[in-house]
């Protein structure tokens, strides 16, 4: 037996040791690979690579040009299709992603996924059971990676594009050196091929080849003292605890007339409302009703509490029962891992939103326009951030995409020192403005020309 596989024998012993419950080590945040060789055989534009066409990359191929076999796989691994229907699958992703998915650098935090977080992403409209895909250890059945792949349809600019979404490429820390990353990679792209989808979007903190956009993070603490203990922010050089906590107090009560909870009936006057605002970027997901329906209504948990919802959907009324706007965010929890006080870290993300405040005007930079919408963009997203406050969030954060640029300052988030890449598998974009400048501040001006969000 090689020295090789000696350790990779001890290695799985561990694991089996363990059941889930591995040494916590430091490791790098890890949503992709580096692996450069592995990406110089794909269909991505390169890093020094200047587009001067859009569109697919490879030639088009048909379902039955693909093979039906999984690729191969080391001996002492094997890989399962995940049933995220079954109680018991659905724990092993959960453990998996809980105890291995993307960390910060001090290993002080990571995402808390919930399996209502789960069903709500995975089992959207159009959702294919053989897009769950994980990697199991033989001999004891743990799971020990996975990857996923939900259904899309995509414009870029004018073009729309049949694609999928890629997300939660994960491997258990122990085993990211065995190469599994690409190998799940390319399986994915085999079962989504069979189904004739030659295209898919991505995200990563990573520079791989190549970026179309990059965002920057952004914060709006909302629970000043316990961001400051433990550790997610620091006190400010010749500030105190006080001047702080009094600089991001917000009310209790959210100040916009016609304000209320999206509901059934205000599904088809939002998604026009939510399209013609979508116009103005160059990349955006095109929903259907039933989409619409399962990403603004659909992460409510009817079974249990208020507090275990995954995402929040608002609609502004007019006193004529117009719907001039609408705003969401959902709710994704940091564990804080070295703490002897608190546990877990209530974060709202930002989702989609629209308004019709610059509808009247054909200019989208005109002067007029740009003021009249950061005004009620002001207004509706410190509501928003209310709202997060109200449902014990403890920071909300939002990219530099769409017009985030307007209110950002204005509402006193924070840039992160995290950055958000976005990549199209085979097919080739010119560049799209991410809301940041070449200094890496907003681009209040220009504000930014992507308009998805991705979780």
């Amino acid at each position: 037996m090689s020295d090789e596989q000696k350790k990779l024998e001890d290695l799985l012993k561990q694991l089996q040791l363990n059941n889930g419950n591995g040494p916590k080590i430091n490791a790098e945040p890890v949503r992709g690979t580096n692996d450069f060789k592995f990406w110089k055989t794909q269909p991505v534009t390169s890093l020094e690579e200047e587009v001067t066409e859009e569109g697919p990359i490879d030639k088009p191929k048909k379902p039955e040009d693909i093979s039906d076999k999984t690729l191969p796989m080391l001996a002492e691994f094997e890989w399962t299709t995940v049933d995220i229907e079954d109680n018991e699958q659905l724990e092993d992703v959960f453990v998996l992603l809980n105890e291995n998915y993307v960390e910060d650098r001090d290993s002080e935090f990571r995402f808390n996924y919930t399996k209502e977080f789960f069903k709500w992403a995975l089992k959207c409209p159009g959702w294919n059971k053989d897009w769950n895909v994980g990697v199991r250890v033989k001999n004891t059945g743990k799971l020990i990676a996975f990857i996923s792949a939900i259904p899309v349809t995509l414009r870029v600019r004018s073009n729309i594009i049949k694609s999928v979404e890629i997300n939660f490429l994960c491997v258990h820390k122990q085993l990211r050196a065995k190469r599994l990353a690409p190998v799940l990679i390319k399986e994915i792209t085999r079962r989504v091929n069979k189904t004739d989808i030659w295209q898919a979007l991505y995200t990563g903190g990573a520079i791989l080849p190549s970026p179309i956009a990059t965002c920057r993070y952004t914060h709006r603490p909302l629970n000043w003292n316990k961001l400051c203990d433990v550790g997610f922010t620091a006190l400010p050089s010749n500030s105190t605890n006080a001047e702080m906590v009094a600089k991001y107090t917000l009310p209790k009560v959210t100040a916009t007339p016609g304000l209320r909870v999206m509901e059934e009936k205000d599904i088809e006057e939002t998604l026009r409302l939510f399209n013609r605002y979508q116009e103005r970027f160059e990349l955006v997901q095109n929903f259907t009703k039933e989409e619409f329906h399962h990403w603004f209504l659909g992460g409510l948990d009817s079974t249990s509490s208020k507090d275990s919802n995954v995402i929040y959907s608002y609609v502004i009324e007019d006193k004529d029962g117009k719907i001039t706007d609408f705003f969401s965010f959902y709710s994704l929890p940091f564990s804080i891992l070295n703490h002897s006080v608190h546990k877990d870290l209530g974060i709202g993300y930002l989702f989609y939103y629209a308004s019709d405040a610059d509808f009247n005007y054909a200019e989208r930079y005109n002067e007029e326009a740009t003021s009249k919408l950061k005004k009620r963009l002001d207004l509706i997203i410190r509501d928003a951030c209310i709202l997060a406050n109200n449902s014990k969030m403890d920071v909300f954060n939002a990219l530099t995409s769409q017009d985030n640029a307007l209110f950002l300052d204005d509402l006193k988030f924070g840039s992160g020192d995290g950055f958000l890449n976005f990549y199209l598998f085979n097919y080739k974009a010119f560049p799209i403005h991410g809301g940041l400048l070449s200094n890496k501040s907003n681009d209040v001006e220009k504000r930014s020309n992507l308009g998805i969000v991705m979780l």
